[in-house]
């Protein structure tokens, strides 16, 4: 009785590892690859898009902010989704329209006082570099002098395309409301929506990329929920600080730097190069409400690392501000300035969160194959052993 044998190659086990290892190093090469050319492709899509895609990025991060307000609305006061959806609505109109009672005339006040102030802060300056600097500001303003102006300022068909991009930014920012409308109409619809367009793949397919999908709404929704609440607090922090330390527009430069912390240590930056020069140069300042300016601008940002930070966001992203600075640099360059940054941090979580868990499904890959392999070669020592004695 002859008996077949499968032709079994066996590997050393330092072959095993460097032929695991060399399949590994290309997987990951290539899904980096992979990674880096989709990236690519979505910042010349969002770099040609920007009129478009910003105002969709802004619907959809402000209806996943406020999706739980619909469903509160929907589930404590009985209401269906039409009627939370326009609800809210009108609170959110009813608020804004008291915020703009309220702080639109002192701000307009102050902007006017600080516009009339700009001719005496120029006067200012002059005098005190010319008293700090004498020497070398007759160079600068021989420079400024030889420059030729002219050649500088756009020409009339550069200054009609940007007066076109800033017409259609502006169009694009009035359809924010109805298209945050549509999604809050929409709600969990959209979930199905997508997985609908994934039915080429396989079941198991499907599941992975709506999880991937839903863990990276969870990280954009968390992300924002926590940085527009302490981008808030810390507007309202700063505009207070400044009007009571007699900073000029304080109210306009205090809510400003507070929404610019949406974008981690953009506030702190801005706020150190635009505001201490004001501080500096407007009639009534000096070095003192330049140390006054900092004062405030460190308490604010003290109490947003020790308290608002940690109680609010709890370290949701997990990343190093060493990472949280790259990747808003990065991120900039990448989707062409503010849509990135502002999505700089959530997207670079889901990428570590996404090697994570490619990471763990090749070791539970790697586990599985080396369960098969002990089985098949037990029931390979098992066959060698019967046939000897079924030989006899």
């Amino acid at each position: 009785m002859s008996s077949e044998k499968s032709t079994h190659i066996d590997f050393a086990p330092g072959e095993q590892r460097l032929l695991r290892y060399t399949v590994v190093a290309l997987s990951t090469v290539t899904l980096v690859a992979a990674i880096v050319f989709v990236i690519w492709v979505f910042g010349q899509i969002v770099g040609a898009l920007h009129t478009l895609v910003l105002p969709l990025a802004m619907a959809g991060v402000l209806a996943l902010v406020l999706f739980p307000l619909v469903d509160m609305f929907e589930r404590v006061l009985r209401m269906n989704r039409l009627g939370a959806v326009i609800s809210l609505f009108m609170i959110l109109l009813a608020l804004f329209l008291m915020v703009v009672a309220l702080v639109l005339p002192t701000a307009i006040s102050q902007g006017g006082q600080f516009v009339q102030s700009v001719p005496e802060m120029a006067e200012n300056a002059h005098e005190r570099l010319s008293v700090r600097f004498p020497k070398a500001l007759p160079v600068l303003e021989n420079a400024i002098s030889d420059m030729d102006i002219q050649a500088m300022l756009p020409n009339a068909e550069e200054t009609a395309d940007r007066t076109m991009k800033y017409i259609g930014f502006l169009v694009g920012l009035g359809f924010v409301p109805l298209y945050l409308f549509f999604a809050l109409l929409s709600g969990d619809r959209l979930s199905e929506y997508a997985r609908n367009t994934l039915f080429l793949f396989t079941r198991k397919r499907q599941e992975e990329v709506m999880y991937l999908g839903q863990l990276f709404v969870d990280y954009v929704t968390a992300f924002f929920r926590g940085q527009l609440i302490i981008a808030l607090i810390m507007g309202v922090m700063m505009a207070l600080g400044f009007t009571l330390i007699g900073l000029e527009a304080s109210i306009f430069f205090g809510l400003a730097l507070g929404l610019l912390n949406i974008v981690p240590y953009l506030g702190f930056i801005v706020g150190v190069i635009t505001v201490m020069p004001v501080a500096y140069l407007q009639p009534d300042g000096g070095g003192q409400l330049v140390m006054l300016v900092l004062a405030v601008i460190a308490f604010t940002q003290v109490v947003e690392s020790m308290l608002l930070t940690p109680r609010i966001m709890a370290d949701r992203s997990g990343l190093h501000p060493a990472v949280v600075v790259i990747s808003i640099l990065f991120w900039a360059t990448v989707l062409g300035g503010v849509v990135g940054m502002i999505l700089a941090v959530p997207l670079t979580a889901f990428l570590f969160t996404l090697g994570e868990y490619v990471k763990s499904s090749v070791c539970t890959i790697e586990r599985a194959d080396e369960t098969d392999r002990k089985m098949m070669d037990e029931r390979t020592g098992e066959k060698d052993r019967r046939e000897p004695d079924e030989s006899s």
